[in-house]
């Protein structure tokens, strides 16, 4: 992926995409979780509910951002990105509410549903590859040859600022929090939250919450380069993938800015959306689980804790969905 306009943003670029991005991206309310902070002896625990947004999940604050940033000349050049499916539901979006061409690549792995949306949505899906590091690939080439304007999913200053947004609207919702449980895959999401939050409140415990079948940063940062991972099937199919060929922005930010790191399972992941479900009638794809999932198995200690962590998405398979669901009430 070459590209030229790498830097490492800062409060400052989180307050230039808040004065940018509203007008496709919704503020998401913060709710409280009782029964969660009793189980694990939290003061507080508030879901915020990023699965409100327009597309189904947080990806629309660094797309709008990125994309409502473009000169006109860009924007008629069209615009061009690879995901795992929610990143370019977020660009198809975005490019289409401001009249702009937006192809998106995706491995053989993304499910349909998720290529189905991205065409609902305005956007051209084109699959290719095995992985995300293929369908990475090929947007390379594609981008050379059509002459399109690359939206990358996460390892771009602009996605990682328009994300760190969230960091400001938890702050004024929520003052008293003091910790923060941020799903982490390519480390957009996390790298904004965690950068914003310790530029306003460096007090703020920040932990970020992997998955055990794709912990692609946690081993990039163990080996100081980006990690080649194998990618295997999981719940929470919005957190496969590495952190790219190259790493630019996310994995020096998370490096600098997160304290802890937590690694979930499949059967936590389970517990996590059917609590969503039971508790608070929420359709939530598995990767917005993993932080209740942290939680709920023991795997972070939250005690005496002010809590906020983002529900990234609910773009989830709804068959799939409903099998996690009767399995726990099988048990």
């Amino acid at each position: 992926m070459k590209q030229t306009n790498f830097y490492l943003p800062t409060i400052a670029d989180v307050w230039t995409a808040a004065g940018r991005i509203y007008p496709v991206v919704s503020e998401t309310p913060i709710v409280a979780s009782p029964l969660a902070a009793k189980l694990s002896g939290a003061t507080s625990i508030g879901l915020k509910l990023e699965l409100l947004q327009p597309t189904g999940s947080f990806k629309v604050r660094g797309a709008a951002n990125t994309i409502l940033s473009l000169t006109d000349a860009e924007k008629a050049r069209g615009v061009i990105t690879f995901s795992t499916g929610n990143h370019g539901r977020a660009v198809s979006y975005v490019a289409h509410q401001v009249g702009v061409k937006a192809v998106v690549c995706l491995s053989k792995r993304v499910p349909a549903y998720r290529v189905e949306a991205i065409k609902e949505l305005g956007g051209t899906p084109v699959v290719h590859g095995a992985s995300q590091d293929e369908a990475e690939d090929h947007y390379a080439v594609l981008k050379e040859e059509q002459g399109l304007v690359p939206v990358v999913p996460f390892d771009d200053p602009r996605v990682v600022a328009g994300q760190g947004t969230i960091s400001l609207e938890i702050l004024r919702q929520n003052p008293s929090v003091d910790t923060l449980l941020v799903p982490l895959s390519g480390g957009g999401l996390l790298s904004g939250i965690a950068m914003a939050i310790k530029a306003l409140k460096p007090s703020v415990r920040v932990i970020g919450i992997s998955i055990e079948r794709s912990p692609a940063m946690l081993e990039s940062l163990k080996i100081g380069r980006p990690a080649d991972i194998e990618e295997k099937d999981t719940l929470a199919d919005s957190l496969l993938g590495g952190i790219g060929r190259e790493n630019h922005v996310t994995m020096e930010l998370v490096k600098r800015h997160v304290d802890e790191h937590v690694l979930v399972d499949e059967q936590d992941i389970e517990e996590g959306m059917r609590y969503l479900f039971h508790q608070h009638g929420l359709v939530a794809e598995g990767a917005a689980s993993v932080g209740l999932a942290a939680i709920l198995t023991g795997k972070v200690d939250v005690r005496g804790c002010n809590v906020v962590m983002p529900l990234t998405g609910r773009n989830v398979d709804i068959a799939r969905f409903l099998s996690v669901i009767a399995k726990g009430e099988t048990r």
